[in-house]
């Protein structure tokens, strides 16, 4: 491969440019029929289709588009790193230097994976998690006094939270009848209280996820709820499981019932499709049910081998969003469900897009002359219309937005009211503000004036079930990826999360420590904060 270049770089940058100066009106008479746009701009895969005739993109800059995939070998970069290239690398400094093989987890379903080693060890967590399943299933694994389990407390934080808690949520229809699932993440003991008084801690599995497992607030709510069960007649190493590094201080028999294992190839918020979200997931709905959401992601990465823009749903993705972000120079982006079980899966991309994206220097360690990564954040309508929407309209910021949309509901159940289902005014809603936001509206009272030409796509499915979940969740992961490979940026590393870690263990130290050897900074900090005494 030759040597790589960002965007700028691009013999077709330059034209791209040109082309963002005067971008297709989304408001001129007739615009979103010319020429069958509506049946033209749409990609599709296996399991979703993406309609992008609201962005403001002509064939013109599609070709372009396209052109700069090529040019930068998008694909090419992608399927190196689903063949265990190393990826999450700075050249010519200390970084992580690893492999970025999540994909490998799921490519299950072909008889030549493209990454042996790894699906090898993917395959055999899952045999253990298949026969953990069913010994559970079977009543071989009983708590303290011989009850089944039928509540799982799932404790991490970051991509050990994120990803499978926003999961749990999407796929809570799927569920074995008597089984739940609850999350503790935050060091914040209110957290952790809030969820062991809901829960009667003698039928609960308790899963602490951390692959280093030394992740400070993970170890405080997991001795936290190891006491209480203590205090209740309980035996941790009973009811405790993990997934962890092997050999790390978690690797442990003597204090867990079961271990599985994550590994350094894989980071954090792209993990779900790991142990790190399969073991609550296996828990709650099952293994068969596993296997589904792990086959939908597996499509996805195929998919997203394939050359053609119009055929590959993520690169589409994460080109549009290029011409957003850098060249009609909006700063965020809004990702917008219609659908009330993905209402936890805007904080999950926060995480998987602004960690991966959120970088000020390139893969050769020199600082980037371009914005990187946008702000992301969204909320299921039709509750965000009646909250932030006012802004998409008519505020002074232009925020593109990527609507998630189903043409059915999960659990089927609804009423026609008014000549209508609540699907079909949810969709309605959807089709409305898309349209709405791409138009606009003209009116002599300036109050009621909507610019228009406020870009939008949609990823739209027939219904939310484990599979499609696994796809949407694969196809984000891929778009970011190609984003970071356009701007030529370390998706896979997170320096920036461990500055705030350092300050803060120098922090506790200063509130924990009876020292009275000089004043630290911190400590005058906490002085001025809580007086002398503190």
């Amino acid at each position: 491969m030759k040597k790589l270049v960002d965007m700028t770089s691009a013999r077709v940058w330059q034209k791209l440019q040109e082309l963002a100066k005067s971008p297709y009106d989304l408001t001129a008479p007739g615009a979103l029929e010319a020429g069958d746009r509506l049946e033209n701009y749409k990609s599709r895969s296996q399991l979703l289709k993406l309609f992008f005739a609201t962005e403001r993109v002509d064939n013109e800059v599609l070709l372009s588009l396209q052109a700069l995939a090529d040019e930068l070998l998008l694909v090419e970069q992608f399927r190196e790193m689903r063949r265990g290239k190393i990826s999450n690398r700075i050249e010519g400094f200390e970084s992580e230097d690893r492999q970025v093989l999540h994909t490998a987890c799921r490519d299950l379903f072909s008889s030549s994976p493209v990454e042996p080693a790894a699906t090898g060890q993917a395959r055999r967590e899952l045999d253990k998690l298949r026969d953990f399943l069913g010994e559970l299933d079977d009543g071989q694994l009983l708590n303290s006094y011989g009850k089944p389990f039928d509540t799982m407390i799932h404790i991490g934080i970051g991509g050990s939270d994120l990803g499978p808690r926003s999961i749990y949520e999407a796929l809570k229809s799927y569920g074995i009848s008597g089984r739940k699932v609850f999350f503790i993440s935050n060091v914040d003991p209110d957290d952790a209280a809030r969820v062991l008084a809901e829960v009667n801690l003698e039928t609960c599995l308790v899963n602490i996820v951390s692959k280093s497992g030394t992740t400070l607030e993970t170890l405080t709510n997991e001795r936290l709820v190891r006491s209480l069960m203590t205090e209740r007649g309980l035996d941790p190493a009973k009811q405790c499981i993990t997934v962890t590094g092997e050999k790390s201080p978690m690797d442990n028999p003597e204090e867990y019932l079961r271990s599985f294992y994550m590994f350094d190839y894989i980071g954090g918020r792209y993990s779900s499709t790991s142990m790190v979200g399969l073991v609550m997931l296996g828990f709650y709905m099952g293994f068969d049910r596993v296997m589904e959401f792990l086959e939908g992601a597996a499509t996805v990465d195929y998919e997203a081998e394939e050359s053609d823009i119009f055929k590959n749903i993520p690169l589409m993705l994460a080109l549009l969003g290029v011409w957003n972000h850098n060249l009609l120079n909006s700063s965020s982006l809004a990702v917008l469900p219609y659908s009330q079980a993905l209402h936890r899966f805007p904080a999950h991309l926060q995480q998987c897009d602004m960690e991966s994206n959120g970088k000020s220097i390139n893969r050769r360690g020199e600082r980037v002359v371009f914005k990187t990564g946008p702000v992301i954040w969204g909320e299921p309508g039709t509750n965000g219309q009646h909250a932030f929407y006012q802004l998409l309209h008519q505020g002074t910021e232009v925020v593109p937005a990527e609507f998630i949309g189903f043409l059915y509901s999960q659990s089927g159940r609804d009423k026609n009211v008014k000549g209508s289902t609540s699907q079909e005014k949810l969709l309605s809603n959807l089709f409305a503000q898309v349209v709405a936001l791409a138009t606009g509206q003209d009116s002599s009272n300036p109050n009621r004036r909507f610019e228009g030409n406020r870009p939008s796509s949609l990823l739209f499915a027939d219904r939310l079930t484990p599979k499609v979940m696994g796809s949407i969740l694969a196809v984000y992961e891929a778009k970011i990826i190609f984003q970071g490979f356009i701007w030529n940026i370390n998706s896979f590393d997170q320096e920036g999360v461990q500055l705030g870690k350092v300050l803060a263990k120098q922090f506790l130290t200063a509130m924990t420590s009876s020292s009275d050897e000089g004043d630290s900074f911190e400590k005058r900090f906490l002085q001025n904060l809580f007086g002398p005494e503190q």
